[in-house]
């Protein structure tokens, strides 16, 4: 029997021989590292910080994370022509060298568990636009005002690629999860010819960098992403996680070819619920299982959240129990 490591690895190999399902995030641990300490350290919740950009982010008591607040006398960004004025990226090289020795051994004690260590990079290139000046102006900008655009996206590219950058020299981490929401649940938020022009080329690189350091490249966007499945395997992307059902996975199945790995598949707006029953999560599960995982290089999961899932407490740990019962059934593993 494969290790939870090595199974992993046969499911992310085109032609691969996994002899089971990866069960969900089995394979990784989520760890901290100086970079997340530094960008998103300082939110708690019941309290209105601001981020490293300068975003107000509220937090609600009771509420699982702080989100953006952007209004008009609030946002960091009033007018994108005059971007160098008012957006002041941190200098992550400068303020984020030191402490990084504790991690590096937090990393090895994972590996030394047969578990791939998994690091978040949050708020992505899109995102980044949205928190600065809000979605109105920043779906608006890229038709009014596109050289502005360009710019403003570019230094958000180096940006980011600075910050993972960092990562693979100081840590090496064996995943990255990077996230940027490119879409609904329905459609892209710009149409593919826009994403491809302002988003994609802040990808291209830095993936390729990861890739090319050994890392695995995970990207989350629970979107609607189907015109851009081609795109999404030329800037190297490893896993995306996020699969909604919304899209056409088995055509984008057929289209991949082995070429990257899907994560999710499941729809959590049937079951992601304090009430939900054991038996709708389940069902919904094993309809995500027969659906798409017999076209191979597919993870089942929630389309969101993390190891240690961010959904309802009892929801994760069945949808997992159902994919063990799949395992025990189908590879008797």
């Amino acid at each position: 029997m494969l290790s939870v490591k090595e199974n992993l690895f046969e499911t992310l190999k085109k032609g691969g021989n996994p002899d089971r399902l990866v069960n969900m995030w089995e394979p990784f641990e989520l760890m901290p590292d100086p970079l997340l300490n530094y960008t998103l350290g300082n939110r708690k919740e019941g309290e209105n910080t601001r981020d490293r950009f300068g975003t107000l982010i509220v937090w609600p008591e009771g509420q699982i994370s702080g989100m953006p607040h952007v209004t008009d006398t609030d946002k960091v960004l009033p007018d994108v022509t005059r971007w160098r004025e008012y957006v002041k990226i941190p200098d992550l090289a400068a303020d984020c060298s030191e402490g990084w020795e504790p991690f590096v051994e937090m990393k090895k004690e994972i590996n030394s568990r047969g578990l791939l260590s998994l690091v978040l990079a949050a708020t992505g290139v899109f995102e980044q636009l949205h928190f600065l000046m809000g979605f109105e102006d920043t779906l608006m900008n890229f038709l009014l005002e596109p050289e502005a655009m360009h710019e403003l996206t570019q230094a958000i590219g180096e940006y980011r690629y600075t910050y993972m950058k960092l990562l693979a020299d100081k840590l090496k981490p064996d995943v990255i999860l990077s996230h940027d929401d490119w879409g609904s649940k329905h459609s892209l938020f710009v149409n593919p010819e826009t994403w491809r022009e302002f988003i994609k080329p802040q990808y291209a690189g830095t993936y390729k960098m990861l890739r090319d350091s050994g890392i695995i490249v995970m990207h989350h966007a629970d979107s609607y992403l189907e015109h851009i499945t081609e795109d999404m395997i030329d800037i190297h992307i490893d896993i995306w996680q996020g699969a909604l059902p919304e899209n056409d996975l088995l055509k984008m199945q057929k289209l991949i070819d082995g070429r990257m790995v899907m994560m999710g598949g499941c729809d959590m707006s049937k079951i992601d619920m304090p009430n939900s029953r054991e038996e709708d999560i389940r069902a919904e599960t094993r309809r995500a299982i027969e659906t798409y995982t017999p076209g191979g290089n597919f993870i089942v999961s929630a389309t969101y959240g993390g190891p240690g899932d961010i959904i309802y407490p009892h929801v994760g740990p069945i949808m997992s129990d159902e994919i063990s019962k799949y395992n025990r059934e189908k590879f008797r593993a």
